[in-house]
């Protein structure tokens, strides 16, 4: 039977709620799930002292990071087509993949190799787009984790729904079938200002009010996106979103790479959230989006690995490194964008964009005990002089070794590196994996013509 309380002992402690706090040698207590407090080693209450102790005296004890923005599902896609520009990707590969592989089956299967992704890499909850999000909640609930489920509207049709009306229906319905679920949440996903008419926009956001959701889209991710807009519409996307009443404290809006200085202002004013997703930006080539004006502008910007089809990897480790990076060479600003504030956009930030931030994105008496322990005592990782700086610029999920989901232990690497998954077996997923793979490259290699494979 696992203990309903406990304690993790720590070298350092990053609890995400003041800039300056690192707690040295510090022990975390948790009850039932949640955080009941945090003690100096030195001080620990004498009651404490008959608790089972999980010993990460050599480690960083962060909260949960948080993935703003991903399609889960995508990760049986993962390298089927590198190289290509968003639209080409998505009308030549992707949409075409989809119509052939996407059901069901399809999304629980790829959603369960993405929760075990984003548990050894330390993600406790991720804010989800993709279609029957009833498989996508079946496989959180089987890997133990926390998600937010955007229920996802377009005009086309997909093998999930064949118009507006029936995406509407459907998610509400998967909505109400598991709005009990404490670790589920949800937003309306209409997925892009391109792929949403404004009749249809109007009408999710009568529903978001009614239902007290929050509203998850594309927005600004390629030039060429706004200039369809400005053709079609005489406007930029964000400027008719704001029109048809979408751009509020509820909005997520996935990428933002090209906002101006009058658009930001604008975000800041409503109150909206910026889910970036640096390393997906820079493999489509979408460009490098403003976040250090962004953040100077007072906006909340969280971070996004994307799809795995995308990136290629839900790896968030890499998203706050490239994030930082990336801040100060398009600022011209070495300061720009600093190792706290990256952690940050991936923890307290990303639960804030979600309306969680009352529940997780920080170490704090009260709040679920979704952590993460990450080892300090890797040859590459010393000496350690900042543990916040490490976090960002030296270590790697590798060195995540503990995953805790509202003080359940999902993930554990151990000794030799050996992956442990406490609701999830490695090799049945591998065998799940191969299956796909073995599947759709079947039916891929038949139907491409040879003149149209990418030569290497």
């Amino acid at each position: 039977m696992k203990p309903s309380s406990f304690m993790i002992k720590a070298r350092w402690i990053i609890p995400m709620t003041a800039r300056t706090t690192v707690l040295e040698h510090h022990a975390v207590l948790i009850e039932e799930g949640r955080i009941q407090g945090i003690y100096p080693l030195s001080e620990l209450p004498d009651w404490t002292h008959h608790l089972p102790v999980v010993d990460c005296q050599q480690h960083v004890l962060i909260p949960g990071l948080i993935n703003l923005h991903v399609h889960s599902s995508m990760n049986l896609l993962r390298g089927y087509a590198d190289d290509y520009a968003l639209m080409p990707w998505l009308k030549e590969q992707i949409w075409p993949a989809e119509k052939q592989w996407v059901s069901s089956a399809f999304v629980h299967d790829g959603a369960l190799l993405a929760c075990a992704e984003m548990l050894s890499g330390g993600i406790t909850t991720f804010n989800d787009m993709y279609f029957y999000a009833g498989a996508t909640i079946e496989a959180v609930l089987k890997a133990g984790m926390r998600a937010h489920i955007g229920l996802v509207v377009m005009e086309f049709p997909t093998n999930y729904a064949s118009h507006a009306q029936e995406y509407i229906h459907s998610g509400t319905a998967v909505r109400d079938q598991y709005k009990q679920e404490s670790s589920i949440s949800f937003s309306f996903a209409p997925h892009a200002p391109y792929t949403v008419s404004d009749k249809t926009f109007e009408q999710i956001v009568t529903l978001s009010e009614q239902l007290n959701l929050g509203i998850h889209t594309h927005l600004h991710e390629t030039q060429d996106e706004i200039a369809q807009s400005l053709q079609t519409y005489g406007m930029r996307p964000l400027a008719r979103l704001q029109a048809l009443g979408v751009i509020g404290p509820n909005t997520v809006l996935a990428h933002g790479v090209h906002l101006e200085t009058a658009e930001l202002e604008l975000l800041s004013r409503q109150g909206a959230h910026i889910a970036h997703c640096p390393s997906s930006n820079l493999k489509l080539a979408s460009g490098i989006a403003p976040i250090a004006a962004a953040l100077r502008a007072g906006i909340n910007v969280g971070l996004g690995t994307d799809g795995a089809a995308s990136n290629n990897r839900l790896d968030m480790w890499q998203e706050m490194r490239t994030a930082a990076m990336l801040a100060k060479v398009a600022d011209h600003n070495p300061e720009s964008l600093p190792a706290y504030e990256a952690l940050a956009m991936a923890t307290i930030h990303g639960a804030r964009a979600l309306g969680l931030q009352d529940q997780v994105g920080s170490i704090e008496p009260g709040k679920l005990a979704d952590l993460v322990a990450v080892n300090m005592d890797d040859l590459n990782s010393l000496p350690c002089f900042d543990p916040v700086s490490h976090l960002v610029y030296v270590t790697g999920r590798e060195q995540v070794t503990h995953t805790w989901v509202q003080g359940q232990l999902q993930y554990q690497r151990q000794a030799g590196g050996l992956q442990v998954f406490e609701q999830l077996d490695s090799e049945e997923l591998k065998s799940i994996a191969l299956q796909w793979q073995w599947k759709i490259n079947a039916v891929r290699h038949r139907d491409q013509p040879a003149a149209s494979k990418k030569e290497y």
